[in-house]
């Protein structure tokens, strides 16, 4: 737009008044001034867009051309204008977030079912996927939030810690009775039984095959599942002996529908919680962030 605002909301309101005078008065402009601006507007464009007379002004054919836009143009800021203070009023917004599949039915739900009840017009977009693209899409600024395990390494990104899990190996009594029937009492689970594990493209996996390199474990059957869901119920099908997150089986400990290995080192437990880029924080991310840290 080649002439400056200020000119066509002067020219909008002489225009919707027909009288300089009246249109002054309802922006607070003298009319000199007022009388300068459109000169000056009709200057630049080359063309007149009043016609004067003793009792006001008319738009001339060419000025009712530029009107019918310029009055489509106010109507739509004030649209934008009244739809920004209905976002301000009832926290309208949106919020991306990144989580993998078995973070976001144990951990991430729970925490949006309360939070969509307190802020019920925000609309939440999830990405489901591995940790480590969770974490490069925050580091790019195309997510808002990321559901994670602490990272080593933070980088730039803000982390707010919500839960601390730990890893464990479980399986049904009966296949443990089974195992030690086969290969004798003091059988080691880890060299004899099937061992149940997240792919390798999952950072729990990457989490555990640390655990096993420290401590010397070298399992001799392996069988991968894509999500931890999965893990669970080959473990209480009897398929062999599943890792997966303690605080995830709690009821299958008590209804006894699995149990628990021990170990004698236990696995390092991890921090789970909300990743976010402090520079682009959006009224709605402060939301969030403000509605888990209470």
């Amino acid at each position: 737009m080649e002439q400056h605002l200020t000119q066509y909301r002067i020219f909008y309101a002489v225009a919707r008044a027909g009288n300089i005078s009246r249109a002054a008065k309802e922006l607070f402009i003298s009319q000199p001034a007022i009388s300068k601006s459109i000169s000056k507007l009709e200057e630049s464009l080359g063309i007149a867009l009043f016609i004067r007379n003793s009792r006001g002004v008319s738009l001339t054919a060419e000025g009712q051309v530029l009107f019918q836009h310029v009055e489509a143009a106010f109507e739509a800021l004030d649209r934008g204008e009244n739809e920004l203070k209905q976002i301000q009023n009832l926290h309208i917004g949106q919020l991306k977030i990144g989580v993998s599949n078995t973070l976001c039915k144990y951990i991430l739900l729970p925490y949006l079912k309360e939070f969509i009840a307190q802020y019920p017009h925000v609309r939440i977009l999830i990405e489901s996927q591995d940790t480590a693209r969770t974490i490069s899409m925050l580091e790019q600024q195309k997510l808002d939030i990321g559901l994670i395990a602490e990272p080593k390494n933070r980088r730039y990104l803000s982390f707010l810690p919500v839960m601390r899990i730990e890893d464990t190996f479980v399986c049904t009594r009966s296949y443990l009775e089974n195992l030690r029937i086969r290969e004798g009492a003091d059988v080691d689970p880890f060299e004899s039984g099937t061992i149940l594990l997240l792919d390798r493209s999952n950072m729990t996996r990457t989490h555990i095959d640390a655990y096993f390199a420290e401590h010397g474990i070298e399992p001799k059957q392996i069988l991968e599942a894509t999500t931890m869901d999965l893990l669970i119920e080959f473990a209480k099908t009897g398929l062999g002996i599943g890792c997966v997150i303690r605080e995830f089986v709690r009821e299958e400990f008590k209804d006894g529908s699995l149990i628990e290995l021990p170990l004698e080192v236990p696995i390092r437990n991890r921090t789970i919680g909300f990743a976010y880029h402090p520079t682009a924080m959006t009224r709605t991310m402060n939301d969030f962030v403000q509605f888990c840290s209470e």
